[in-house]
């Protein structure tokens, strides 16, 4: 009998042991790139810190919006972290597929240390209510890329300067954008001006446009009642789109096709003066391995303004815990830890992206790449898509629309016009779902 008891005892002790065990440890979900490896390392400090094994699950970019959504609607435990898009926050506020963050942070994070875009972006649903429901993990923005041997050739200056009469230089307005594209554009050479974004795979073509259509004056509506027609589809809107098409001339033939992975290609292999891409994904550029002809040649620059502002696309994901997560109060013990000034400190120093407004305006965090500069200077300008609940119906006709601008299927006017028309239907859709 009491050699039994002592097995009891044992057996209990495992299990207790093995629960324990299994309570310390943190499963973060985020799309398959750099800065999720970045997050890894980081976490080994966290968890010689606190004993709390930490696993970045990494999930291919065109699959992860829609394996996170499903686990959701499954209520699945299986993260307890999610690193989403700014835009799912209406989405996952709303569903109750995050939770509340607001009290928490108020007691534990100190937020005015914290830059305010990134608060209102990957943070804040509904916007200007100070109601929390992520903290900023990776702030990003769309930004360029160029040949510094090209732009800094003696003769290629020369001759730019003769054709239009000032100097070649990075571009700070659309006008001298489209300048250079056109002047770099000599396809015998297998050369073109600019490789920019059209997809219209998940929100390519939108996050390019947007921000020459808010730099043309127009806009996606009122955020306060949500009108949209006589916003998305003024004259104003119409030349941006125009603007946009025409530059298409000074891409390569497959540019229709171009977001992220392929306007990086093209620069890499050297067929463009100039890309667009997010900042995250400029330590490719710099790195020798990766790029072997222009590692060296490589000079970056924030999105140009236009005639009637200066507005850029913000990228980047929110850290959120998952309402199903059995392990919340560990999850709010990393967000608190992620957010300290040394953290962030090191987060930088691995290629991740602060929000941090003291670290982002040292001069150390701006000469540690080639590219932070450009990134820190891109901040003031920074603006977002929809981000209610119907976001992905929104941009899903955002996308088609104005992918058929640019490859003829439909005119400017004729895509804009239909954008306002769907997007209010979408809208009008909302408010009577919610008086419901």
């Amino acid at each position: 009998m009491k050699r039994l008891s002592i097995c009891f005892i044992l057996l209990a002790m495992i299990v207790v042991m093995g629960c324990g065990d299994q309570q310390k440890s943190l499963t973060i979900v985020w799309a398959e790139w750099d800065p999720a490896n970045y997050l890894q390392t980081l976490s080994e400090d966290f968890t010689a810190e606190t004993g709390i094994a930490v696993d970045v699950v990494q999930i291919p970019w065109d699959k992860f919006q829609d394996k996170i959504f499903n686990s959701f609607t499954g209520k699945s435990d299986l993260y307890d972290i999610v690193i989403g898009d700014s835009q799912w926050l209406g989405r996952n506020s709303v569903g109750e597929h995050y939770i509340d963050l607001t009290e928490w942070i108020n007691e534990n994070i100190d937020v005015d240390s914290i830059y305010g875009p990134a608060m209102t972006a990957f943070a804040e649903y509904p916007k200007g209510s100070k109601e929390y429901w992520a903290l900023p993990a990776q702030v990003d923005a769309a930004g360029y890329v160029y040949r510094k041997d090209l732009f800094e050739d003696p003769e290629e200056m020369t001759a730019f300067q003769e054709k239009y009469g000032y100097a070649l230089a990075p571009p700070k307005t659309y006008a001298q954008l489209r300048d250079i594209a056109e002047f770099f554009t000599r396809p015998d050479q297998d050369l073109h001006g600019i490789a920019t974004w059209y997809s219209k795979e998940y929100d390519g073509i939108t996050m390019g446009f947007q921000q020459v259509m808010w730099s043309y004056g127009a806009s996606y509506g009122d955020p306060d009642t949500f009108k949209v027609d006589g916003y998305i589809n003024t004259d104003k809107a119409e030349e941006a789109l125009k603007y946009y098409k025409d530059l298409l001339e000074f891409a390569p033939p497959d540019a229709p096709n171009y977001y992220w992975s392929e306007t990086n290609d093209a620069y890499l292999a050297g067929k463009v003066a100039m890309a667009m891409n997010y900042f995250a994904f400029f330590p490719g550029v710099v790195s020798a391995e990766t790029n072997p002809n222009y590692h060296d040649k490589s000079g970056y620059f924030i999105a140009p303004e236009g005639p009637d502002g200066h507005y850029i696309s913000i990228g980047g994901q929110g850290m959120s815990i998952s309402s199903y997560s059995k392990n919340q109060d560990i999850a709010k013990q990393y967000l608190k830890w992620f957010m300290q000034k040394s953290v962030q400190e090191k987060w930088a120093k691995l290629g991740g992206f602060t929000p941090h407004k003291e670290i982002l305006q040292s001069d150390t965090f701006k000469t540690a790449t080639p590219f932070n500069e450009a990134f820190a200077a891109s901040f003031p300008y920074l603006r977002d898509f929809w981000a209610v609940p119907q976001y992905q119906e929104l941009l899903q006709v955002c996308q088609t629309n104005w992918n058929e601008a640019i490859t003829g299927i439909k005119t400017p006017k004729e895509a804009l016009d239909t954008i306002a028309e769907k997007h209010e239907e979408i809208f009008e859709a909302m408010k009577e779902n919610a008086e419901q």
